[in-house]
C-alpha cells in the first residue's frame, strides 16, 4: 500500500515555514504499514495542485494533502478540488455547527468569511475539525482515497489520528513495515559500509533493506523489514542485529525503535551514572561548554552532574585545573599530556567519580602541519585510571564541536560498561 503526501503553501517554498507535517505524517503512515512513495511541496496555485494530483494518482493508493483550506482568497485548495473532481461547493450544516461552536467558545459570532468554511465539495465526506474552522475532506474515487486537511499541525494531527488513519485501516488490509535502527558513533559511513558489506548483501534475501543515516560523528543504520506478521518481522530483524553486532560492537551506543522516543547519548550516559550512583564533571577548552550543555539538557542531570571548568585559556588550565605550565610548553595545549592533566584536575577539584576533558583546534584558524584544524584530544578520568584519545574531525568549527562532545560522552560510556 503506497501513499503520497502533498503540502501546499508558498510559505513552505520560500523557507518561511518549515514543513514538519510531512515528517510526522510519514512516520504515522509507516507505523500503520503504508509506504510513502513521494512527498511534494507546491505553491498556492490551482494549476500546480492539479498537476501534483495527476502525478500522485499514478504512484499511490492514498493521497494526503495539507494546506490551503483557510477562508482567505489565497487559499485555493477547496475550490481546486471541486474542479479536479468535477463537483461544486455546497453548504454543510454539520460543518457549520462545528464552526459556530468554535466561535462561540471564544465568545464571538461567526463572520461571513468564516461561514464559507462550511462550504465543502458536494461529493466529499467532510472530516470534522474540532480545533479549527477548516473541515477536512475525503474523496473516494476509482479505488483511491484522497484526504485534504488543514496545514495547521495540531489540527492536521488530530484529524489523522481520529479520522484519517482509522478510515484507511477500515478500507484496506495493510501489511506491516518494521524499522529498527542501530546507533553508531566514532566511525564514518564508508568505513562502516566496508565492514558490514557481506552482511548487508544478505538482507535482500530476507526481504529487508538497510539505510545509512549519517550525521556529524554518528551513523544510524536503519533496518527495514516487510511482511504481514509483526512478531515474525521483529524476530527476523533482531536475528540480523545479532549477526552484525560482533562486527561493529565497538561503535554501537544504542538502538532506536521507529516511532518511539530515542534517548541521546547524553541521556544514555546520564542513566548509567545514575545507576552507578556516580558523579561527573567536565573540563572544556575547544568545546566552550557544549558538553556541559548537552549533559544539563537532560532533566534530572543534577543527580549526577556537578559542574564544569571552561578552561579556554592556558591560564585557567593552570590555575583551576593544576595543569603543569611546563607540560603545556613542551607538548602544546592540544596534546595527550595536557588533556589528561585537565581531566585529573577536574576530577580532583570538583570531587567527582568521573571527569571528561577536551582540548583541540576547532577552527577555522589555528592549525599547523603537525596539528591541523580538527585535531582534538579527549581524556576521561575514572577512579581507577585516566585515558586519552586523539581525533581528527575536519575543518568545520561547528561540526568539530559537536563531534567532540559526542566522542567524549561515548568514551565515558564505554568505560562505564
Amino acid at each position: 500500500m503506497k501513499a503520497e503526501i502533498i503540502t501546499i503553501g508558498d510559505e513552505l517554498l520560500i523557507g518561511q515555514v518549515v514543513d514538519t507535517n510531512s515528517a510526522w505524517m510519514g512516520q504515522q503512515l509507516n507505523l500503520a504499514g503504508i509506504e510513502v512513495k513521494q512527498i511534494t511541496s507546491i505553491s498556492d496555485k490551482s494549476a500546480d495542485i492539479i498537476a501534483a494530483l495527476d502525478g500522485a494518482v499514478k504512484r499511490a493508493d492514498i493521497i494526503l494533502i495539507t494546506g490551503g483550506l483557510g477562508p482567505t482568497k489565497d487559499d485555493l485548495t477547496k475550490q481546486t478540488l471541486c474542479t479536479y473532481f468535477n463537483t461544486q461547493l455546497v453548504f454543510n450544516e454539520e460543518v457549520y455547527k462545528d464552526v459556530e461552536a468554535l466561535f462561540k467558545s471564544h465568545g464571538k459570532e461567526v463572520t461571513p468569511i468564516n461561514r464559507k468554511q462550511a462550504e465543502v465539495p458536494a461529493n466529499c465526506k467532510p472530516i470534522r475539525n474540532k480545533n479549527g474552522t477548516a473541515p477536512g475532506m475525503c474523496f473516494d474515487v476509482n479505488g483511491k482515497l484522497f484526504f485534504s486537511m488543514p496545514g495547521v499541525p495540531y489540527e492536521m494531527k488530530a484529524m489523522m489520528e481520529q479520522d484519517v488513519l482509522p478510515m484507511i485501516k477500515q478500507r484496506f488490509k495493510l501489511p506491516v513495515i518494521f524499522h529498527k535502527t542501530i546507533l553508531t558513533q566514532g566511525i564514518g559511513e564508508s568505513f562502516l559500509s566496508e565492514i558490514i558489506s557481506e552482511w548487508e548483501d544478505g538482507l535482500a534475501w530476507q526481504n529487508m533493506k538497510l539505510a545509512y543515516l549519517p550525521s556529524p560523528g554518528k551513523v544510524r543504520l536503519r533496518i527495514t523489514a516487510f511482511g504481514m506478521d509483526r512478531s515474525e518481522l521483529i524476530k527476523k530483524v533482531e536475528k540480523q542485529i545479532d549477526l552484525v553486532k560482533p562486527l561493529i560492537n565497538d561503535y554501537i551506543y544504542g538502538y532506536e525503535n521507529f516511532g518511539e522516543y530515542q534517548p541521546g547519548i547524553e541521556e544514555i550516559v546520564g542513566e548509567m551514572l545514575r545507576k552507578k550512583k556516580a558523579t561527573l564533571a567536565t573540563a572544556e577548552s575547544c568545546t566552550g561548554g557544549y558538553i556541559s550543555h548537552l549533559i544539563t539538557n537532560v532533566p534530572g542531570s543534577s543527580d549526577y552532574y556537578v559542574g564544569s571548568v571552561i578552561s579556554y585559556s592556558n591560564d585557567v588550565k593552570v590555575q583551576e585545573l593544576s595543569v603543569d605550565p611546563a607540560v603545556i610548553e613542551q607538548n602544546g595545549v592540544v596534546s595527550r599530556e595536557v588533556v589528561e592533566q585537565m581531566a585529573v584536575g577536574a576530577r580532583k577539584k570538583l570531587k567527582v567519580d568521573y571527569a571528561i576533558a577536551a582540548s583541540g583546534i576547532a577552527g577555522p584558524t589555528g592549525g599547523t602541519n603537525e596539528k591541523p584544524v580538527g585535531t582534538v584530544w579527549i581524556a576521561v578520568a575514572t577512579p581507577q585510571l585516566v585515558t586519552a584519545q586523539k581525533f581528527l574531525f575536519g575543518n568545520n568549527r561547528k561540526r568539530n564541536i559537536q563531534k567532540t562532545a559526542d566522542a567524549a560522552l561515548n568514551m565515558l560510556r564505554k568505560l562505564m560498561e
